[in-house]
């Protein structure tokens, strides 16, 4: 995913960076227009591309969890593989839900938010949003590959497990299920600003520091300057595609904690224990 994204985005960047030095104003539409072909070429198999690696880098957690679950404790990667290749009609169905379905849904919502800002309610909203929406998704993914639910059927467990357990007997998990993943949030904001601050401090320290001929401002990114930033832009994004998969296990560990069918049947083999050891 790191690869796909430098190598996908290095020429946009490239582009963006650089300064227009001919005293044109439209030099990145220009940009764009002399190269329209190639770049929606490009940019399709790219998203393709970029959406397959996604899909696995997405699912990996839910089927070793799944395994998990199952009570293995040695789980090698061609299993994951094999798992991969088992559900891979459902695979398909949950790649189309998900981009026509889920994804525009969910877009609405943020939309409506983000409209709501100017009245200032859409502040405390967002708060409430953005994790209700990540919950939301990783439950639904949970429970579609972990059970014979269809696509629909695993939305509406995914909406319901927000707000109650299916038992009934418990106090809605909401409160609980959005302060884990707020929290985890914050650490992922903090931990990939961090290392999103560190490029921009280069780049700008270099700008200053440099005798102005021109060449660095209109080309900032070549040479071996532009290797360091590229490899740093490459770590950060690293860190980023590592905390966002332990913001998956976080989710996948609170859909666990919302099925409570499974909760009975692990009391179940428990109670059937006592006495054995004795």
């Amino acid at each position: 995913m790191v690869v796909i994204t430098i190598i996908g985005y290095r020429e946009l960047f490239l582009q963006l960076m650089g300064s227009n030095l001919s005293g044109e104003s439209y030099y990145f539409e220009q940009y764009f227009s002399e190269n329209t072909g190639m770049l929606i070429l490009v940019g399709f198999l790219l998203f393709l591309l970029f959406s397959a690696v996604s899909i696995v880098s997405y699912l990996y957690p839910v089927f070793y969890m799944k395994r998990l679950t199952e009570g293995k404790t040695d789980i090698k990667t061609d299993e994951i593989l094999g798992d991969f290749k088992k559900n891979a009609k459902k695979i398909i169905i949950y790649y189309l839900g998900m981009m026509f379905v889920v994804m525009p849904l969910c877009i609405i919502v943020i939309l409506i938010s983000y409209v709501l800002i100017l009245i200032l309610i859409g502040i405390v909203l967002m708060l409430f949003v953005f994790p209700f929406i990540f919950n939301f998704i990783t439950f639904l993914s949970y429970d579609y590959f972990n059970t014979d639910k269809g696509f629909f059927e695993s939305m509406g467990y995914a909406m319901r497990a927000q707000f109650s357990y299916d038992n009934k007997r418990e106090n809605s998990p909401f409160w609980k299920y959005w302060g884990a993943t707020i929290i985890n949030f914050l650490i992922y904001n903090i931990i990939t600003s961090i290392f999103t601050m560190i490029p921009m401090m280069f780049f700008y320290a270099a700008l200053l520091t440099n005798t102005s001929s021109g060449d660095f401002e209109q080309n900032p990114l070549t040479g071996t300057f532009g290797i360091v930033i590229f490899i740093i832009y490459g770590v950060s994004l690293l860190v980023s595609f590592i905390l966002m998969n332990l913001l998956y296990v976080n989710s996948g560990l609170m859909y666990y904690d919302s099925r409570t069918d499974l909760h009975q049947k692990m009391e179940f083999a428990e109670i059937e224990t006592i006495g054995v050891n004795e």
